[in-house]
């Protein structure tokens, strides 16, 4: 069995997104473009992992439907290793439905009920030997996504199963931003979060993304990375300060996956090596292209 060269520990689902090249309000009636393909936090990062060339492993919780038979076949086909992934009898497949146009996103509704109910059962493989054990903890990568349920990832941040691990964490949404916080204390945690998740996470605000570093480290953090958009993006590590860069301009047309391509173009470039500013950059770049997708794409 092959080994996965990061694991990818979340939401695997069907993403079904409407675009729309105008501007949209509430009740607006567009011309646009439907697409439904696999996504999900964890799954959006390995997408992008594996375009980079890297094999991730998934563990997520995918039902035993026919819709799951598809998104498990389509994880497989595109060079994911889907071997530990849980497969449920009586949970349906996760779904995440979102409308994007012109101004950015109007709405989302992400129905991950399946993977919360499933709780820690995605993460036996790193318990029972598969992947690793108690003994023998994961001591590589792994992506993780905050899908999973506030008693869950406060678990994993306690675990002796995550104690080797190079964790890099990204929220799901703002809303769930604060379930992170018993993660900052981990020592090998990486957490991506945007200005909003920042000042959520800390309780205040901050007026941009070198501030919400400098005030994540003060709140415990041993690293992040903070996104404002198309505006100035820092990066933070304890001991070492705060540093900043601002992303390329480009036409926005796309907003569903930018942080998580971000963070997997990050986590690539520093695999390979790349010092800290220029590994900032690469990951600022590899957004600006993924937001200025075509339409249909």
């Amino acid at each position: 069995m092959t080994t996965p060269d990061i694991l990818c520990i979340g939401s695997v689902l069907w993403d079904i997104i409407g675009r729309a090249p105008t501007v949209m309000r509430l009740g607006s009636d567009v011309p646009g473009r439907i697409t439904r393909l696999p996504g999900g936090v964890a799954m959006n990062i390995a997408m992008t992992l594996r375009r980079f060339g890297l094999m991730p492993g998934l563990l997520t919780a995918i039902g035993r439907d026919p819709e799951g038979d598809e998104l498990t076949a389509a994880c497989a086909r595109m060079g994911m290793i889907t071997d530990h992934i849980y497969r449920s009898e009586d949970l349906p497949t996760d779904r995440y439905m979102a409308v994007e146009g012109a101004n950015g996103l109007i709405a989302a509704i992400a129905d991950a009920h399946s993977l919360e109910a499933a709780g820690d059962k995605i993460l036996r493989p790193l318990a029972d030997g598969r992947l690793a054990s108690a003994a023998a903890p994961w001591a590589g990568a792994i992506a993780l996504d905050g899908n999973l349920t506030a008693a869950l990832l406060a678990e994993i941040a306690a675990s002796p199963l995550f104690a080797r691990a190079d964790l890099r964490v990204a929220p799901a949404s703002p809303g769930k931003a604060e379930r992170l916080v018993p993660l900052l204390d981990h020592p090998g945690a990486t957490l991506y979060v945007n200005l909003e998740e920042a000042s959520l996470i800390c309780a205040r605000d901050f007026a941009s993304a070198p501030e919400a570093a400098e005030g994540l480290l003060a709140r415990g953090a041993h690293r992040v990375l903070v996104t404002h958009g198309g505006k100035t993006c820092a990066e933070g590590t304890r001991g070492a300060g705060v540093i900043a860069d601002t992303p390329p301009e480009v036409l926005v047309t796309r907003i569903t996956g930018a942080g998580d391509t971000f963070m997997a173009a990050h986590i690539v470039a520093e695999r390979r090596g790349t010092p800290r500013a220029e590994a900032l950059s690469a990951a600022l770049r590899a957004a600006a292209i993924y937001v200025s997708g075509e339409i249909g794409s």
